[in-house]
């Protein structure tokens, strides 16, 4: 089976989920991995070390920025030119834009968020969560080229082998008017990428309820609940920092205006897959539970016994989270030498 992988990056720094892709193509047959960008040659010839047996690189000024119209028109006019079975990238929010725009062009169907692969031939069947997670489907697709997105760490990543030589063929980046201009960046707050974490350690609503704090004198009520709730998480994040874990949040508390979007875990926000996953004051909605149940292994605190959040968690400490979570903290600490 012939494979192209779309290495998915910003400004050459490939997400983790491209390589664990790479590695999925590789399991298949000979594998091609595709780079596109400005000044990205050194991106190629990490694909080739993480297994890609040749690259086909469009390394061109009009796709120093992202835009969906000329990256998706890149890859549409290649599949198009050169023989392919199947098509993976990563499930980011680029890498879901671009194969939905090829599918397109290329008059196929796309396989999301795939956990699971299973070939037959030329055929394959893919798994994915369906209903917020509750089940699991298998679906196939008959047209080709076969266009599948993977969820990020389900699959192992590949190791990199260091001066690994490979065939990299320069080719050209699609033309045309595009309509999307790139304005500028905003710079995102330092810490764990929720989406590459192994740990995740995550609040909701109930980092709020310290019942033993008091707030600053003139706060309503509203400004007094999410003050409580900023002292709640910066123990989340004290525990985050021993740990080298990423801090995530509920809905509820990212609707409370607790924390901002960007730490969302959850159907609407970040799919996560972390190794380990503590959620601290999550009662366990639907919503939230479909952003983590794949989680390898599941802690729950929380003070109800009967949270839903429970019935997934390996692991649950019914309790007072402004208790349990600065005592776990000092037991890391201490376990690790920090």
């Amino acid at each position: 089976m012939n494979t192209f992988v779309y290495i998915d990056h910003f400004k050459g720094n490939a997400l983790p989920a491209s390589w664990e892709a790479l590695g999925v193509g590789k399991t298949l047959g000979p594998v091609t991995a595709l780079v596109f960008g400005s000044g990205v040659e050194s991106l190629a010839k990490a694909a080739i070390e993480y297994g890609a047996d040749e690259v086909l690189l469009a390394d061109d000024a009009a796709l120093d920025d992202y835009r969906a119209e000329a990256f998706a028109a890149t890859l549409s006019s290649l599949a198009a030119s050169r023989t392919s079975d199947l098509i993976l990238f990563p499930t980011t929010t680029r890498g879901r834009e671009i194969a939905a725009m090829a599918a397109m062009d290329l008059k196929t169907g796309v396989n999301v968020d795939v956990i699971a692969l299973e070939v037959s031939g030329d055929k394959i069947t893919v798994t994915r969560p369906i209903y917020a997670g509750k089940l699991l489907t298998k679906e196939t697709c008959s047209a080709k080229p076969q266009i599948i997105t993977l969820r990020g760490r389900a699959f192992p990543k590949p190791a990199q082998q260091a001066g690994k030589s490979g065939t990299i063929t320069k080719i050209a980046a699609a033309s045309g008017d595009f309509p999307t201009t790139v304005k500028g960046y905003t710079t995102a707050e330092g810490g764990v990428s929720l989406t590459d974490a192994g740990v995740i350690i995550s609040g909701g609503r109930g980092v709020s309820n310290n019942p033993a704090l008091t707030p600053p004198a003139g706060l309503d009520e509203k400004q007094a609940e999410v003050w409580k709730a900023q002292q709640g998480f910066a123990l989340i994040m004290d525990l985050a920092s021993v740990l080298g874990a990423a801090v995530g949040a509920s809905r509820a508390a990212v609707d409370a205006g607790y924390v901002p979007y960007a730490y969302q875990v959850g159907q609407t926000g970040k799919v996560v897959s972390p190794d380990l996953y503590i959620a601290c004051g999550i009662s366990g909605a639907i919503q939230h539970l479909a952003g983590m149940r794949t989680s390898k292994l599941i802690v729950a605190i929380n003070k109800d016994a009967e949270a839903p959040v429970f019935k997934l968690a390996r692991y649950g400490a019914v309790g007072d989270l402004f208790q349990i979570v600065p005592a776990l903290t000092a037991a890391f600490k201490k376990r690790l030498g920090k």
